[in-house]
């Protein structure tokens, strides 16, 4: 059928099963072909193709309302809700976003970037369903992998307790980003090959109540045969445990048992789990065969072979500088351990973990127990590098607060992705940590201008040990400067003067440290004379050269790509203030006051006027503004 004149899922109501199949099959190519170009979480979504199918017609949405957990798997059901159009401009400017967003359909009733949110936002939507006494259905669909994260767990907990009707969606495919692990993982591996519990369950039930019953006896018999049969065919059973009518396992691409329990679940009173069984990446040979999360989220590939598109960038990755940096420090400091939550592949650290594999961590969805763990490390003199990116770290706060920080525990974060990431958008954007983390008492923040500067700042926070010590780092590559042999430590609060000048201060770091020199260029050109510092910490701030600037009376324009409030520009106008230079001229440029959405980096620079050219009209008014004072 033509996947663009989708404009509601209500025309799956009226397709046989065989009609169903052929469906999902278009949807596959679709994707592969749209996916090949503008990139994107192709493994997700070819996993959940008849799921999503299923759900939609079994369900009336908007009216039942299904939540997709993490999001990351919703194309299919864009595609359902009649955006199959937008697909050339998925995750680009303006465009589709890689997310359910609310603004473009009234199907997508929960907006999530981040994993294990969408039981508490479905039981939310319950309690209001049934105060407000409506008839409808709530479908949170969450992975295995967001099943680990805590906060799904408290929820099921609570949803287990209440017991309002719901139905719970475990969409098992063994992954999340990279492979799943844990405890709980493994629960679900023995329930896979437990075969369908709750059938064998109501064929036992049935022929108990076939026997004639000779008093009570019988009865209370039967109810213990039902128990035992419980954890004889499903270890543990950890669902029913805490309150749910548990169904499954399912074949997640097979229709009729996916109608099958899905009208089973829709009868049922209470909390319902349907237990899922998918294939990420099912369709398309290269993502099928992935086992360590590298076709989730891809750039641009070749449909033909697999092969991905890769601009031409022969500087180190970021994410592998500092960890491959890490790992060499490592050979030589047995106290180095390495963690992070589920992002073994992103943060690239599989080389420590082949090198290391008694020291490297990779906890699962967990970032709170992560930060802890880290903790726990430090207090007995190891060197933890929690590996971390920096919407993540967010999930985090109150152990860095409470466990790191408070206790001035030697754990060394490196923030990655720090900073506008592009095409994953608002729920991505690296962009708080400066403001969460630059306030917590003997917390030391820095971030380094090149890749060089970068390995010199991870020796340095090795080296450290008076408490946590925090890196930021970019998504992508670095510069390609050259990479100086032998590491040395940077002092704990120097900047650096990159060029010299009279008039006016440019304070920057990091990714925005090329924009401000260009500026200051052109600055030059125009008679006003500069200086540009990389202000390469930002906690602790460099006080002797914040004096020597405000001492000179010079303008100071501060700018970071990140947010405002908070931020790196508020910690000199604090200084400024109590050091009583009360005449002192301080502007500040970076991302104001709203969530930035999707689009390529520099797309999203230019609209937020983050530029060298907006640096150039704010120095000349500031630069002017001396000379008239002069």
């Amino acid at each position: 059928m033509d996947l663009l004149s989708i404009k509601d899922p209500s025309f799956l109501k009226k397709l046989s099963n065989e009609e169903l199949e052929n469906l999902a099959s278009e949807i596959r190519h679709f994707l592969i072909e749209k996916l090949s170009v503008t990139g994107g979480h192709i493994g997700p979504n070819l996993g959940v193709v008849e799921l999503t199918i299923a759900l939609h017609k079994a369900f009336d949405s908007p009216t039942d309302k299904i939540l997709w957990d993490v999001g990351h798997q919703s194309y299919v059901h864009k595609i359902l809700t009649g955006r199959a159009s937008q697909f050339d401009t998925l995750r680009k400017y303006k465009g589709l976003c890689g997310f359910p967003k609310m603004i473009e359909s009234p199907h997508d009733v929960w907006e999530t970037g981040h994993s294990s949110t969408s039981l508490s936002g479905a039981m939310g939507m319950v309690i209001a369903r049934d105060i407000k006494k409506e008839n409808s259905h709530v479908i949170p669909v969450i992975g295995d992998g967001a099943l680990t994260g805590g906060m799904a767990l408290e929820a099921l907990n609570h949803i287990g307790h209440e017991q309002k009707n719901m139905i719970v969606v475990l969409n098992d495919n063994e992954m999340s980003i990279a492979p799943n692990v844990g405890a709980l993982h493994n629960v679900l591996g023995r329930l896979r090959t437990a075969g369908k519990y709750q059938w064998a369950k109501d064929e036992l039930e049935a022929f108990l109540k076939k026997i004639p019953a000779v008093g009570g006896k019988i009865a209370s018999t039967a109810e213990r045969l039902k128990d035992s049969l419980k954890y004889l065919l499903v270890s543990g059973v950890l669902f029913e445990e805490l309150g749910f009518t548990y169904l499954g396992p399912i074949d997640g691409h097979n229709y009729e048992e996916l109608f099958e329990n899905i009208n089973y679940a829709k009868k049922t009173e209470g909390p319902v789990l349907l237990h899922v069984i998918t294939k990420k990446g099912k369709g398309f040979e290269p993502a099928e065969r992935d086992t360590v999360g590298t076709w989730h989220g891809t750039g641009p590939y070749k449909t033909e072979t697999g092969d991905f598109l890769k601009p031409v960038n022969t500087a180190p990755a970021w994410s592998k500088l500092v960890s491959e940096t890490v790992r060499e420090l490592a050979r030589e400091d047995e106290r180095i351990v390495a963690i992070t939550p589920a992002m073994p592949v992103g943060s690239k650290l599989e080389g420590f973990a082949s090198e290391f594999p008694d020291r490297m961590f990779d906890v699962g969805i967990a970032e709170q127990h992560a930060a802890t763990v880290a903790a726990g490390l430090a207090t007995q003199g190891m060197k933890p590098f929690l590996a971390i990116y920096s919407t993540f770290l967010q999930r985090a706060y109150d152990q860095v607060v409470h466990d790191i920080a408070r206790q001035n525990l030697n754990v060394f974060i490196g923030i990655d992705r720090a900073g506008l990431v592009g095409a994953d958008g608002e729920t991505h954007q690296g962009v708080f940590d400066i403001a969460f983390l630059r306030h917590l008492p003997n917390m030391v923040l820095m971030m380094p201008k090149d890749e060089n500067e970068g390995r010199h700042m991870t020796y340095t926070a090795i080296q450290y040990n008076d408490g946590p010590i925090a890196m930021r780092f970019p998504r992508g590559n670095g510069l390609g400067v050259e990479i100086d042999e032998k590491m040395t430590a940077l002092p704990i609060g120097s900047w650096e003067v990159l060029k010299e000048g009279k008039d006016a201060a440019i304070l920057t770091f990091g990714t925005t440290i090329p924009m401000a020199m260009e500026a200051a260029a052109l600055l030059e050109a125009k008679g006003y004379s500069v200086k540009v510092v990389n202000a390469r910490f930002i906690k602790p701030l460099d006080e002797t050269m914040l004096h020597d600037i405000l001492n000179m009376n010079m303008p100071i324009l501060t700018v970071e790509e990140a947010v405002l409030q908070g931020g790196f520009g508020s910690a000199v106008l604090e200084f400024a203030h109590d050091h009583h230079y009360h005449h002192a001229k301080v502007d500040r440029l970076g991302i104001p006051d709203h969530f930035i959405e999707h689009g390529s980096v520099d797309k999203l620079l230019e609209e937020i006027n983050l530029t060298s050219e907006e640096i150039v009209k704010r120095m000349s008014r500031l630069a002017e503004k001396k000379q008239k004072r002069a």
